[in-house]
């Protein structure tokens, strides 16, 4: 497919970028070659693309698990928290959605500063802020004082994470790349699982009196280590023709996601008081908004913050269309597992990490495979994935059921190693197949769209599937609890399996 122009009309000139001919096969991410490639920082054009080496790709890997392993971290702290800060439910929502919601409002936007500023340096102040924030959250005296942490955090993750997916997109060709985008969603997918596994046991530790605290100070050597490294080993680039920040589009959008995202996440728990109810009309008119907005900045030639142009990819327009409902449950799905460990089982954190390791192990041989089996299948190994991932909640389903509550990690391991099998055939050939004809220069737009997409769809699982868990325990209980939440995300299994049919068949 012919790649995208920065200027969109012309974009609207050339027929290649309508949707593809169902005869002919879509182009992997390895079409992209040497003439569309950013320039190095600092200077004319190099002959060359610039290269990021093994631990380069290790040391972005690291900036990209880091926030989402913080994002679901915290779930199995929550307890600790509420004791010794004496935060009530709302304060609790916050500290997990104040995260979610800065992220996922801020993300398309670093990843459009990257594009201007150079990826690397936004990746590097990324990270240390990142650092920063998260030594404040483990040293916050107050549950108010967590809150504006964690909202700090997410902020400078949404900074660091965007220039993740666009080095590899910017740096990398061929095999190599579609190596590096399994890798990446390998590393997003076992980041989700390992955030409840690792918070569990540091809580369980207790490293020197820290309890709660040490699921945040831990980044801090983490962040120092990945500063050293990205200075050495990841090549600074940037948009070949960078543009000026899009105010009116970041506003929009950020008001858009708030009035959506942050009624949902502390509804609930408030009570459901008048203004989520106002923040929740404010939506449809803030998006609508939104999306005149940048169709006008678009068609005078001006580069929005989400250009259309880029949704008229049919590899990333059907992929977004995909990935939404998938991690809306496997968002939800997290969540209501480490609550139902926890305290329908009773299991200690320990031993609620280790019934979620098969699926962390599951997922991750599944991630490996993905290259081969694409080469072999196309496109319709997400198909498969979703059907195995569906056999996998059902599985657990059935377990808990009629297990309940006489369950352990061995118990559980077969429905949970099935649905991270699963997991991992979609989510890493999901995320190559999104990126694969967005041309390197728009690296940042279009890799920031496609994690906003699966941030806020992480955050409003969390928020919906989540509410509905909790809102059903007073009546019905627990266990009656997680199984209608899970068969809500049957039904979104259901849904992705028939949108992976209008995939594009890559190879």
């Amino acid at each position: 497919m012919t790649q995208i122009p920065v200027r969109s009309n012309a974009v609207r000139s050339n027929p290649a970028h309508g949707a593809a001919p169902r005869s002919a096969p879509t182009r992997s991410a390895s079409t992209h070659d040497a003439p569309t490639h950013d320039a190095p920082v600092g200077g004319a054009p190099a002959p060359a693309a610039p290269h990021l080496g093994g631990l380069g790709l290790f040391t972005v890997l690291l900036g990209a698990a880091l926030p989402l392993i913080d994002f679901f971290i915290v779930n199995v702290a929550l307890p600790s928290i509420e004791h010794d800060l004496a935060a009530g439910p709302a304060l609790l929502e916050l500290v997990v959605g104040g995260y979610g919601v800065a992220y996922a409002v801020l993300l398309v936007l670093g990843g459009r500063i990257g594009d201007s500023l150079g990826r690397r340096r936004l990746f590097l102040v990324g990270m240390a802020a990142f650092g920063v924030t998260s030594l404040a959250c483990g040293l916050a005296p107050t549950a108010w004082t967590l809150v504006a942490a964690r909202v700090a955090q997410g902020a400078a993750a949404a900074l660091m994470l965007p220039q993740v997916l666009a080095t590899i997109q910017a740096t990398t060709q061929g095999p190599r790349r579609a190596r590096a985008m399994s890798l990446y969603g390998a590393t997003g997918g076992l980041s989700m699982v390992a955030g409840q596994i690792l918070g569990g046991v540091l809580v369980a530790a207790d490293i020197g009196g820290t309890g709660w605290r040490a699921v945040f100070l831990v980044n801090v050597p983490v962040v120092v280590l990945a500063l050293v490294l990205a200075v050495r080993t990841v090549p600074d680039t940037r948009a070949g023709r960078p543009a000026a920040v899009d105010v009116p589009g970041t506003l929009l959008l950020a008001l858009s996601l708030v009035s959506l995202l942050l009624p949902l996440t502390e509804g609930r728990a408030a009570g459901w008081p008048l203004w989520t109810w106002i923040s929740l009309g404010v939506f449809p008119f803030a998006a609508t908004a939104f999306y005149f907005v940048e169709r006008h900045a678009d068609r005078k030639g001006r580069t929005p913050l989400v250009p259309p142009s880029l949704l008229r990819l049919e590899s990333l327009r059907r992929g977004l269309g995909l990935v939404v409902p998938f991690m809306v449950g496997f968002g939800g799905f997290m969540f209501v597992l480490a609550v139902t460990l926890q305290q329908g089982l009773r299991m200690g954190p320990v031993a609620a990490g280790l019934a979620l390791a098969p699926m962390a192990v599951a997922f991750f041989g599944a991630s490996l495979a993905g290259p081969r089996l694409v080469t072999r299948f196309g496109s319709r190994i997400i198909t498969a994935g979703g059907v195995i991932q569906a056999v996998g909640i059902t599985v657990l389903l059935v377990t808990l059921r009629h297990g309940w509550p006489d369950l352990g990690p061995a118990a559980l391991a077969p429905g949970v190693a099935l649905a991270g099998l699963g997991q991992g055939f979609q989510l890493p050939v999901l995320i190559r197949l999104m990126l694969s004809d967005v041309p390197a220069d728009r690296a940042g737009a279009g890799s920031g769209v496609m994690v906003t997409a699966q941030q806020s769809a992480v955050t409003l699982g969390v928020a919906t599937l989540g509410s509905l868990f909790l809102a059903l325990i007073p009546a019905a209980g627990m266990r009656t609890a997680v199984s209608t939440t899970l068969l809500v995300q049957l039904g979104l299994i259901a849904l992705t399996v028939l949108l992976s049919f209008r995939l594009p068949r890559m190879r």
